[in-house]
């Protein structure tokens, strides 16, 4: 049987890294997982805006002179690029997956406040030295902070594995530009500004305790889509590609093998 090729894109300040325990419990896949632009091995580009994001994964699609389409799936902050992609390129892919996809915005409501505190921060680390900036980018505290606001699983040893993966990926970003940059795109847009535009069969995975988007918030991104689906995984925020794994690949492996 013929592997079908799916194209995995990484959240904000993640690497390849972040998607590999759920690539690897899938089967007949040809998987790409890149770094994505700003991030360890990742193309450095001349902006981080989302058109620059859009223009890279188009580009990423046609190197790859693919005989049938992909299935393109993005996590979380890959959510918004890989949506605005399917909404630009529809014809280049087969099926999208939005994984913990970014459905509300975050510069209003509940998040606005963290939004615009994290604006300053980034803001804070380009007027500084380049050595200087990585040190406050790469904070512990920040990376501490972050993790435990998203991680919910209550198992030590699966704790302690995703402190030490943020620990080692999360502060892989090139410089503060790019980085700051990013994070700009990643809170002024959202799924929702594509998401009636995307001809394509999508698959929204959700998760029941995911701060980032509510179940309520997903509920209604996903009467937005022409053509989608909603699964919810129970008891796991927005880290299911750690926490959930397995749930994750059981869901991309039943849809891809769905006709539509």
């Amino acid at each position: 049987m013929k592997k079908q090729t799916l194209i995995m894109l990484h959240g904000f300040r993640g690497t390849h890294h972040g998607l590999q325990l759920v690539a690897r419990r899938l089967k007949n896949f040809e998987i790409i997982i890149p770094d994505m632009p700003g991030y360890a091995k990742g193309d450095k580009l001349a902006s981080y805006d989302l058109d620059a994001y859009v223009t890279w994964t188009h580009e990423l699609i046609l190197k790859q002179k693919l005989t049938t389409a992909p299935i393109l799936l993005g996590h979380s902050f890959g959510s918004i690029i890989a949506s605005a992609y399917a909404a630009k390129y529809p014809d280049t892919i087969a099926k999208l997956i939005l994984e913990n996809p970014i459905g509300a915005p975050a510069l209003h409501g509940p998040h606005a406040i963290i939004s615009q505190l994290g604006v300053a921060y980034y803001w804070v680390g380009t007027k500084l030295p380049a050595t200087l900036a990585h040190s406050w980018l790469s904070s512990k505290f920040v990376t501490f902070f972050i993790t435990i606001s998203m991680a919910k699983t209550k198992d030590k040893k699966l704790r302690a594995f995703i402190f030490d993966q943020h620990n080692r990926y999360f502060n892989q970003f090139h410089d503060a530009k790019s980085v700051a940059d990013g994070f700009k795109t990643s809170i002024s847009h959202n799924v929702r500004d594509f998401a009636g535009k995307i001809s394509t069969p999508t698959l929204l995975i959700a998760a029941a305790q995911d701060d980032i988007t509510t179940v309520e918030q997903q509920k209604e991104l996903l009467k937005l889509f022409p053509n989608a689906r909603l699964e919810i995984i129970e008891n796991v925020g927005h880290l299911t590609h750690y926490e959930t794994p397995a749930e994750v690949a059981k869901l991309i492996q039943a849809f891809s093998i769905i006709d539509v």
